[in-house]
């Protein structure tokens, strides 16, 4: 009776213990590695030979069945989290189970972002590719990263990805896309948005104007001539530089942009060809040249004097294709208006009450 007393205790003890699982990390988050182990107390021999298998709720992992008893997962993710277990099987095919054991893995939350450019400093050139950089310092999983234009927020795209940056490209940059922009990151919990990144679009001068403003219709000796140069497209500020047959006059800035005038007292010498130039940093352009014949020193019974009071004259020569055609356009036009006009105006009766007439010179363009 005793003998078989003991061999009831002793053959639960001699049969193989229970099987354990063992997660390393036991609580990893989200894009991390983890290290399952099925661990054996107790072996019945030796030099028993074990074959190991290892489950996620009802789904095998790794290759299968395999004689190592740990599996390496390179990395987890979020969907990874569930009820894990492993098998043990002998060359008998006798089958032992470790107990279920729940793994979650948890995830970061998205933290500084940040949004960048390229080119760096938030500075392209009109028409060049701008690529906008969402970046976020800390976050796992799937992120979704959003662009906005301006501080009211016009969604301008989204992508979800499993990345910490993400881009958003404008293939050729206009001048209506200089504005602030922001972009928010987001994976589950809650947007986290950047600061404001402004956009400066760099655009090159174009082919500056060149008007010659007289005050005659034949300029002579000891007039004052104003030269006045002006880019209608260009960032600021902009670089004016004056001409005379090649020679350098002198040169004007436009912080602001728009033109900019240089004022030349006549001599005899100064008939001929006259140009200006523009320049941003992004390239210059020459303007078409104006030609100026006048004639010498003007007598003491100035025409100007004779005319009637109040009836200032003014005369403008522009740069024409085919300079030194110069054909005279008569308007009703104010004088303080015709310095600046390219074209025609329409004045009202009252500004014509108000202000003095005069005549104004021009160059026509075919």
């Amino acid at each position: 009776m005793l003998p078989r007393l003991l061999l009831l205790i002793c053959a639960p003890l001699c049969e193989p213990a229970e099987l354990l699982l063992i997660a390393s990390p036991s609580h990893p988050t989200e894009g991390s590695p983890v290290t399952l182990t099925c661990k054996m107390p107790f072996l019945q021999s030796s030099d028993a030979q074990f074959q190991f298998c290892f489950f996620r709720d009802t789904r095998a992992l790794g290759p299968g069945w395999s004689s190592s008893p740990k599996l390496q997962i390179a990395a987890m993710w979020k969907e990874d989290t569930g009820s894990y277990w492993c098998e043990a099987q002998t060359m008998a095919s006798k089958v032992l189970r470790s107990r279920r054991s729940q793994i979650n893995v948890y995830r970061v939350p998205v933290a500084d972002v940040s949004l960048e450019t390229q080119p760096p400093g938030g500075q392209v050139m009109e028409g060049d590719r701008l690529v906008l950089i969402c970046s976020v310092a800390m976050g796992t999983g799937d992120i979704t990263f959003l662009w906005y234009k301006g501080v009211v927020g016009l969604n301008l795209q989204s992508k979800t990805q499993r990345s910490l940056t993400a881009e958003y490209e404008i293939p050729s940059a206009r001048e209506s896309d200089a504005e602030q922009y922001y972009c928010v990151a987001e994976n589950g919990y809650g947007p986290s948005p950047s600061g404001l990144v402004s956009i400066t679009v760099r655009i090159p001068v174009s082919r500056p104007v060149l008007m010659l403003r007289a005050p005659r219709a034949q300029a002579a000796v000891e007039d004052v001539l104003e030269l006045h140069c002006e880019a209608l497209r260009g960032s600021p500020p902009i670089l004016y530089w004056f001409y005379h047959e090649d020679i350098t006059l002198g040169s004007r800035s436009a912080p602001s942009g728009g033109g900019a005038s240089f004022n030349l007292s006549l001599t005899a010498e100064h008939s001929g060809n006259y140009s200006c130039e523009a320049n941003n940093g992004l390239g210059a352009q020459r303007s078409e040249a104006v030609t100026l014949n006048f004639t010498g020193r003007r007598s003491a019974r100035d025409p100007l004097r004779s005319l009637p009071s109040p009836l200032p004259q003014e005369f403008t020569y522009l740069n024409s294709p085919t300079p030194g055609q110069l054909q005279p356009i008569y308007e009703n036009e104010p004088r303080e208006q015709s310095m600046a006009v390219h074209g025609r105006q329409q004045h009202s009766s009252e500004q014509k009450a108000q202000k003095p007439w005069g005549h104004i010179w021009r160059t026509r363009f075919p």
